[in-house]
């Protein structure tokens, strides 16, 4: 995968970087403010559970075209510990950190498009896509 921008997490700053970038790229894109909150707001809890759970990790944001249609796709990646229980955290309302963040159920609601893949000590990718309506 060829992505124009990567945000390394390593830290909390990074975080505030990736969303960053993520809101540049939005409104590049030609994306409204309601929507540029929606893809910050998905990145910050991606960077987020990143940095909380595997302690480093990548966030890549590029711009997409398919079929006529211009979007934007996030992908997160680590090599932390992975997901035991993928059903589990896609429940409304689970936590394991004590927050009160979106989480993943939340990034799902927020974009359009959702996939998670992860496994037990190797670790985590998710690509979410929002399309411009």
């Amino acid at each position: 995968m060829e992505f124009q921008s990567c945000v390394k997490i390593i830290n909390e700053w990074d975080i505030v970087a990736a969303r960053q970038l993520g809101r540049n790229v939005a409104k590049e894109l030609g994306f409204g403010t309601v929507d540029q909150a929606r893809i910050t707001t998905a990145i910050s809890e991606l960077a987020r559970n990143i940095y909380l759970y595997a302690g480093q990790g990548n966030v890549y944001i590029d711009k997409v075209y398919d079929a006529g249609k211009s979007g934007l796709k996030i992908v997160a990646t680590d090599e932390g510990p992975g997901i035991q229980d993928i059903r589990k955290v896609m429940e409304d309302g689970y936590t394991t950190s004590g927050g009160l963040g979106a989480g993943l159920p939340g990034v799902k609601r927020l974009m359009d498009d959702f996939d998670i893949d992860s496994t037990p000590g190797k670790g985590t990718e998710i690509l979410a896509t929002k399309w411009i309506r």
